[in-house]
């Protein structure tokens, strides 16, 4: 907690910040040190909804700031970085989905764009780099997966095989590099296996629903089971989960969450609840610690000991996570758990809603905006799960 004061007062005193930058800083400040109103905060309905279009406006506001028509994320010192492709992948199949929910299909033209600039940086191998583009990095397995995720809408809503095509040559390549046991060392980030690869068993499926190649549904199911038999602990804890190795004794609530979602998606797409009843018990226990103190935190322990502040990306993934159960398996608590924490993000996005186009609608990193997460940071896939948590929420309720 010391360090973190001293950091976020190094950055305030040595940094030149915009007035909005600046309000978003004192309002953390209070709320963290000085106040925990905001974590009984109510949002009414139509701060939801404003929220909402706010995300997506600012997801699309920002594809305009790089030429290629990819996703960047915003630094608030540094400004725009250049478009990710892996999450680029990713938004755009959330934006589709925004088109679909709420009649914007003025936007489309925009998210085709971006899906033709994916075509074209595709690997030989059938894969996608790590990084950002003009970093031009070999292709990983995580990032391939999150491309083909946002490759497969854009099939599913311009019926154009081009798409259907990269995502077959995607999987081919993720077959062929997959270890025996189910898992993903080659072409891996970090060269090690990770179980937040489950969020790529999920876009394995989609392939296999849209061709029946029975092949990708094998690979995808021994993943999920190498997952739940290796390495989930009995209280629910993900083993080999962080996207560090200094760290993996204490994975980040983003990789957890990825791991968790992942097997639940892998289950709702085979129509097979064995494997959501499998990992629901980790869903349990953050949603049990969530609903206790009001807050998660950025990393847990083999005992779900936390430490660092809360990756706002995290929580708004925990947030799908619990929408996802509630749908099915009917628990009210799921669906609480869920207004909870969207309240919660809610109540930060707001912090930005006056700012400049650069940040207004954006989703911070860490809350507080210094915490060990892109701090100072309005990272593009925080915001992307945002739009997620609050588009599911808003189905399930009308």
């Amino acid at each position: 907690m010391i360090r973190s004061v001293f950091r976020y007062l190094k950055f305030f005193t040595v940094t030149t910040l915009a007035k909005p930058e600046r309000k978003l800083l004192w309002r953390d400040l209070n709320s963290w040190f000085f106040s925990d109103s905001w974590k009984e905060k109510e949002i009414i309905r139509d701060d939801r909804i404003d929220g909402l279009h706010a995300a997506a406006l600012w997801l699309l506001n920002n594809q305009q700031f790089n030429s290629d028509k990819g996703f960047s994320t915003f630094y608030i010192v540094g400004g725009h970085t250049g478009s990710y492709p892996e999450t680029s992948g990713y938004i755009i199949d959330s934006l589709f989905q925004y088109a679909d929910q709420f009649r914007k299909k003025e936007i489309i033209p925009q998210l085709i764009e971006c899906a033709d600039w994916l075509l074209s940086i595709q690997k030989k191998s059938g894969g996608w780099q790590s990084g950002y583009v003009h970093e031009n990095k070999p292709e990983i397995v995580f990032n391939t997966g999150q491309v083909i995720r946002g490759l497969m809408k854009a099939y599913h809503v311009t019926a154009e095989k081009k798409y259907l095509e990269a995502c077959i040559k995607a999987a081919e390549w993720l077959c062929e590099i997959q270890e025996p046991e189910g898992y993903w060392e080659k072409n891996a980030f970090m060269g090690v296996h990770r179980v937040y690869d489950s969020y790529v068993s999920a876009p394995l499926l989609q392939v296999w629903k849209e061709t029946g190649t029975e092949k990708f549904k094998i690979a995808a199911e021994k993943n999920i089971k190498w997952i739940l038999k290796e390495k989930i602990h009995p209280n629910g804890w993900p083993e080999d989960c962080d996207n560090t190795i200094k760290h993996n004794d204490r994975p980040i609530l983003h990789t957890i969450a990825y791991t968790i979602d992942g097997i639940i998606e892998c289950g709702m797409l085979l129509e097979d609840k064995k494997y959501p009843a499998l990992i629901k018990r980790s869903a349990d226990v953050l949603l049990d610690l969530f609903m206790e103190k009001g807050y998660l935190w950025g990393r847990y322990t083999k005992n779900w000991t936390p430490s660092e502040p809360l990756i706002c990306t995290g929580g708004a993934q925990m947030s799908i996570v619990w929408l996802k159960l509630y749908a099915l398996y009917k628990d009210e608590k799921y669906l609480a758990a869920a207004r909870k924490m969207n309240n919660l993000l809610v109540y930060i996005q707001s912090g930005t809603l006056e700012g400049r186009k650069e940040i207004n609608g954006a989703l911070q990193g860490s809350f507080p905006l210094w915490g060990r997460y892109e701090p100072f940071a309005f990272p593009n896939w925080a915001t992307k799960y945002l739009l997620d948590a609050l588009m599911i929420e808003t189905e399930y309720r009308s």
